[in-house]
């Protein structure tokens, strides 16, 4: 059997560099964070998907956007039902400021189109909040674990030196400990980095289901509002991220 050792570095952390600790405690709170916002953020992604296929329903459904607008109210929590608020919204504007006559139909596309696009933006937005505190997380914990790898070793050479004992008995434990440092780094690196790319896939899904929805909305505006000028055409929407 290989020989025991009075101490063990799992057993004894407690005993190690107050920097390596305070690593520890740092790269356990950020941790924390990462799951957290990984849950939340999944949590929030599923709700919204959910939401979105009940809204689609209730939009094909209705005969008309009018009969459409108290069940956007209701769904003003949930983005499509923000889309479908701007939209009439911008529409009600526009109606209250011009007269329905073909001069303006032009404008109106603009009009509509513009507000659609701010707030598919805004939505886009508030979903992506959160991702650039993954981002950082995955980039920075495995430099900061390394960091309390180096200061742990530093001191455990320093604490070698002074007792002139250099056995593999005596190196290993303050060594192991100072290297619980890089190993709790990349453990809280890889999950960052992992839901960040995975929410920036779905975040890029999300945009695509916004801009068709985008589009067919605005083409329902202009086809229930500007029906007798059958000359006319509905630009296209173009929603920038």
């Amino acid at each position: 059997m290989p020989p025991t050792t009075s101490t063990s570095w799992l057993n004894d952390l407690h005993n190690a560099d107050p920097i390596v600790i305070g690593t520890l405690y740092l790269l356990l709170f950020l941790s924390m964070i990462t799951w957290f916002l990984i849950a939340y953020k999944a949590l929030e992604i599923w709700r919204a998907r959910r939401a979105q296929a009940s809204y689609l329903k209730l939009f094909w459904d209705s005969k008309d956007l009018s009969t459409l607008s108290q069940s956007s109210r209701a769904g003003e929590s949930q983005v499509l039902g923000q889309i479908t608020s701007s939209g009439l919204e911008a529409l009600k504007r526009h109606e209250e400021n011009h007269d329905r006559t073909g001069i303006i139909v032009e404008n109106l596309t603009e009009a509509l189109t513009r507000g659609l696009r701010q707030t598919i933006q805004d939505q886009m937005t508030r979903f992506e909040s959160g991702l650039g505190i993954l981002a950082t997380i995955g980039n920075t914990a495995p430099f900061i674990g390394l960091f309390g790898t180096v200061v742990g070793i530093m001191s455990a050479l320093k604490g070698i030196s002074r007792t002139g004992a250099a056995g593999l008995d005596v190196v290993a434990g303050p060594i192991g400990e100072a290297l619980i440092a890089t190993a709790a780094g990349i453990a809280c690196a890889v999950p960052a980095v992992v839901g960040y790319n995975t929410f920036i896939r779905r975040m890029k899904v999300f945009s695509n289901i916004l801009d068709n929805f985008a589009h067919d909305l605005l083409a329902r505006l202009m086809k229930e509002h500007t029906m007798p000028h059958r000359n006319l055409r509905v630009g296209q929407l173009e929603v920038k991220h």
